[in-house]
């Protein structure tokens, strides 16, 4: 049985540096015959998160419902039902993009936290999902997760969305032109992730 890959792609350019590298890595995993989608957040309805904690309430295993109807639902929905992800968005002032914020952010259900309780906890520590990890910026791709917020925000919504990251594709100098391209390195890396998440 073929294996199914979803990409999350926060993004605001479609066809730019984070959606090239995304691409090149799903192009990978489909060689290896798995099954892929893209999702991109600037395409889907996602409201703010309220910080009601409703979703929060309820004890046990399962992921806690928010009660707003928008596209998060179909997204997480569709999550559940991958093997692997990959998740990228571009450095914008220092962390990943407001629309990539707002999507983690919803993910606060995968804690409990009921009222009266000091700190969440999380519903459970199985990562059975692996997850590759996708960024771009001007600055040199390897200070990427050690001087911005990106790396760990892509990390911490691998854990909320049940998955273990394997691998980060850090491409730098991403500025430099209007339509940066693939470099031919960063495209065969790309590959090569994808064919460790297929």
């Amino acid at each position: 049985m073929s294996s199914k890959v979803v990409a999350i792609i926060g993004s605001y350019r479609k066809g730019g540096a984070v959606d090239s590298a995304v691409e090149a890595i799903l192009e990978g995993a489909r060689e290896k015959g798995a099954h892929t989608d893209k999702i991109y957040l600037t395409d889907r309805h996602i409201e703010f998160c309220r910080n009601c904690r409703e979703c929060m309430q309820t004890p046990g295993p399962a992921r806690g419902k928010c009660p707003q109807q928008d596209d998060l639902e179909p997204i997480l929905q569709e999550i559940e039902a991958a093997d692997a992800l990959v998740l990228g968005s571009p450095v914008n002032c220092g962390n990943v993009t407001a629309i990539f914020s707002r999507f983690m952010e919803r993910l606060v259900g995968a804690g409990y936290w009921p009222w009266g309780r000091n700190t969440p906890v999380p519903r459970t520590r199985d990562t059975k999902r692996r997850a590759a990890l996708v960024a771009t910026s001007a600055m040199p791709g390897f200070l990427i997760p050690l001087v911005t917020g990106t790396g760990h925000a892509l990390r911490m919504t691998a854990q909320l969305l049940g998955a273990r990251p394997i691998c980060g594709l850090w491409i730098g100098l991403a500025a430099a032109e209007p339509h940066p391209r693939l470099s031919t390195r960063n495209r065969k890396r790309a590959r090569r992730i994808g064919w460790k998440l297929a």
